[in-house]
């Protein structure tokens, strides 16, 4: 009886703005959120792809949309500091070129894109760990105390590969050992605290050594649980990483060559369809939309 009286309650939280908190929450890009269902409460979500692929901006993106929703989202950044990631986010949200940014060498126009834009980030209920070297017992800690203090929704994780287990220096299958009990905390984290984690992963050379280079859940580096304990794995694929225009002709003739676009594969959801959609990605902004969005300018 609880259980369905529960679903009934998540049903009217869909359509009652008043009871948002418990709904669903949209990541900003369309097409993925209607193949979703947007981002569930308690489901561990898997944002796999290899080096340069854009798979921290992409978590990030969705961070500063849902938390631009209302949403209270908090970050364990493991790999950028947290002035790197909010030079990241700034460059995304104000549409100046992040290097640009980075060596200070904006125009009078751009200086007050930035004074709007940090105007609007500050108010975000947003909160950055950028501590390194991090094992799930503190990560736990934390996101469990933000929830008490601020409350929380989504926990972004980046990336898997980089959370310290027990033994940090064992390598082979004590690491492979260590990935699955990372694996299995962040889901129970999701369900423990009622939130969705997102968790960026690094994917196996293996993806670089196909022809068709794109990525598949066996790709999961160093652990098999990844799969069987994410609710959703998604990966980013991009032919323009493997291919130049000249080299897409001979390869693809007659089909038009994807600069910027990015395959979003959804390879596993668990209590849905899976399905690929696309996403144009402006890499000098770190920041991806919807293709209509980009067709519509």
């Amino acid at each position: 009886r609880q259980i369905y009286d529960q679903y009934l309650e998540d049903r009217a939280a869909i359509s009652d703005p008043s009871l948002v908190s418990d709904s669903p929450m949209l990541t900003g890009y369309n097409d993925l959120d209607e193949l979703l269902g947007g981002l569930q409460r308690s489901d561990m979500v898997v944002l796999g792809a290899r080096p340069s692929m854009g798979k921290s901006a992409l978590a990030i993106n969705v961070a500063i949309n849902t938390a631009q929703a209302g949403a209270k989202v908090g970050v364990f950044s493991l790999e950028m500091s947290r002035e790197q990631l909010a030079l990241r986010i700034l460059a995304a949200d104000a549409g100046i070129d992040s290097h640009r940014l980075r060596l200070s060498l904006v125009t009078e126009a751009d200086e007050q894109r930035i004074t709007d834009s940090i105007g609007r980030l500050s108010e975000l209920p947003m909160y950055i760990d950028d501590t390194p070297f991090q094992g799930m017992v503190e990560m736990r800690s934390k996101a469990r105390r933000l929830s008490l203090e601020h409350g929380l929704d989504l926990l972004i994780v980046d990336y898997l590969q980089l959370i310290e287990g027990r033994s940090s220096r064992g390598g082979g299958d004590n690491r492979v050992q260590e990935v699955s009990e990372i694996s299995r905390s962040l889901k129970g984290m999701a369900r423990d605290l009622n939130v969705c984690v997102l968790t960026c992963s690094q994917l196996s050379r293996g993806v670089t050594n196909r022809t068709s280079h794109r990525p598949m859940l066996s790709d999961l580096r160093d652990s098999g649980s990844i799969e069987q304990d994410a609710d959703v794995v998604m990966f980013i694929h991009r032919e323009d990483m493997y291919y130049t225009e000249d080299e897409w002709g001979q390869h693809s003739p007659g089909r038009p060559y994807p600069r910027n676009i990015a395959e979003i594969i959804v390879a596993k959801h668990r209590n849905g369809p899976t399905d690929d959609i696309n996403l144009y990605f402006r890499d000098n902004l770190l920041r991806f939309e919807s293709i209509q969005r980009v067709e519509a300018f």
